[in-house]
């Protein structure tokens, strides 16, 4: 990598890199990462981590290079925090179930950011901004539950879903009526976004990984949809050209065909 930022024989592409630019590249490295567990591929799996390995690598050679800090001190800052993160395994901390362990990490993560000037002590200080937002619901949602804050089970929670559902289809209601109306799309968004939350809140109640889910929800669409392309292919016509009645029914058809070849 440093040869490849190297100001004079270097690559031109790389050079012209920031912090920033390849950030993206990192998130996306890390989703075919999650990609390659999905599908239960380990040799797909060894080289995607290689590729999320290599964004560590450029991040740290960039740092480097502005004299701040180097792979080396990456690997350093890593151990060092879970070996104090794990006083139960490298202290005298006697914690012997899952939750103490978590209850004891949040614990000295609030300590950790107290040490550094961080005055925020809310159960919900500390949860990145960066990350997807189902994934930050979840981890407020979760950290709420941690102080008591939280549905005793899914069937309040399923109860207000159809509560939210209810809230946003009035607002559908609202737009449709006066398209126009700036503050009816704006509330809109808001309700659609409380139905978006409490379906990450039921997630988490089922223990079900969100992210998973959806990639499994995608996976299926994209599955049935090129089904049904293949069907209206063999037939001689273009899906596009079809009415969605016509098309409802080649997805009903890629449906059975699934659910057959299951049986």
């Amino acid at each position: 990598m440093a040869r490849l930022r190297d100001r004079e024989h270097g690559c031109p592409w790389d050079i012209e890199q920031t912090f920033a630019t390849i950030a993206p590249y990192t998130i996306e490295e890390a989703y075919e990462v999650a990609d390659a567990i999905d599908r239960n591929d380990l040799p797909a799996l060894k080289d995607e981590l290689g590729d999320l390995l290599l964004q560590v690598v450029f991040h740290a050679q960039m740092a480097a290079e502005q004299g701040a800090f180097g792979f080396a001190d990456v690997a350093a800052a890593i151990s060092d925090k879970m070996v104090r993160r794990h006083p139960h395994v490298f202290g005298n901390d006697a914690q012997t179930d899952a939750e103490g362990v978590l209850r004891s990490w949040e614990e000295i993560k609030r300590a950790e950011r107290a040490g550094v000037g961080d005055t925020d002590d809310s159960a919900l200080a500390g949860i990145a901004r960066g990350m997807p937002e189902w994934q930050r619901a979840v981890k407020l949602q979760q950290r709420a539950a941690r102080v008591g804050f939280d549905w005793p089970s899914p069937a309040p929670v399923v109860a207000k879903l159809h509560e939210e559902i209810g809230e946003m289809q009035e607002e559908f209601a609202a737009v449709a009526a006066n398209p126009g109306d700036a503050r009816a799309r704006d509330r809109l968004e808001d309700e659609l976004g409380d139905v978006l939350f409490v379906c990450a809140n039921l997630a988490r109640h089922a223990k079900v990984d969100v992210g998973s889910a959806l990639r499994r929800a995608n996976a299926k669409f994209e599955r049935r949809f090129r089904t049904m392309e293949q069907l209206a292919q063999a037939e001689g016509v273009r899906l596009q050209d079809l009415p969605l009645d016509v098309q409802e029914d080649y997805w009903m058809r890629a449906k059975r065909g699934e659910r057959a070849a299951a049986e």
